[in-house]
């Protein structure tokens, strides 16, 4: 079958008695759209939508002090779209975990009538179910809002919880998210500093104290008896 031509440019005296050409009649082949979105295109438009004129947007490499300021209050589109798929995992996983715990659980009393000390009252389990799905709700709050800054220690939190429940796959990945956007709002902080010139504060000196005061002479308090002749 030739895909170049029309129908009705390749037809021949046989080319009916070709199953090909009556489903070319059938079903006519459209062209192909090269300029489709991708999938993930599509779904970053949906979720991150286009900032409205009066929004603040964000800078991926902030360069100037106005937009350092901003970048240190908001998070980008990147740190946003990790904390908007992050929150509705988090849920999903607080609630497989507190459903696995509680149906796991030992019975409260063994065989010979003693008591066992590996049974765990269920309501532990599901406070600590609903603990997970409200920290994944808040991750989803703080993500759309843009707050870099409490998304990190939302994060953090919900991967330490689940790290003490022995799931450390689950876990583990949220404190590296919280991790990596803690040390990013310090070096947004750091650069802020240094472009802004205020940096007499974090000098050598930890007290806190300005380098020209440091630099003073200080006089000498030590006392020195006269010499006798």
């Amino acid at each position: 079958m030739s895909h170049g031509r029309a129908p009705e440019e390749w037809e021949s005296p046989t080319s009916k008695l070709n199953p090909a050409w009556w489903l070319a009649r059938i079903f006519p082949s459209k062209p192909r759209k090269s300029n489709k979105p991708r999938i993930g295109d599509r779904l970053r438009d949906a979720m991150l939508k286009p900032p409205t004129p009066g929004e603040v947007s964000v800078s991926d490499e902030p360069q100037t002090v106005e937009e350092l300021q901003v970048a240190v209050k908001f998070a980008n589109d990147k740190e946003r779209l990790i904390g908007l798929l992050a929150a509705p995992f988090a849920a999903a996983i607080g609630l497989i975990i507190g459903s696995v715990l509680i149906s796991h659980d030992p019975a409260a009393t063994l065989a010979n009538g003693s008591i066992n000390k590996l049974h765990v009252s269920v309501g532990l389990y599901q406070e600590a179910m609903l603990a997970l799905v409200a920290l994944a709700v808040v991750m989803l709050i703080t993500a759309y809002f843009r707050k870099r800054l409490f998304l990190a220690i939302v994060m953090a939190l919900y991967g330490l919880t689940v790290f003490n429940l022995h799931y450390w796959g689950f876990g583990v990945p949220y404190i590296m998210a919280g991790a990596w956007m803690l040390v990013r709002v310090y070096r947004l902080q750091h650069a802020l500093r240094v472009a802004s010139g205020d940096t007499s504060r974090y000098g050598p000196n930890s007290s806190g104290r300005n380098s020209t005061y440091n630099s003073r002479p200080r006089a000498n308090r030590r006392y020195t008896p006269p010499t006798s002749r």
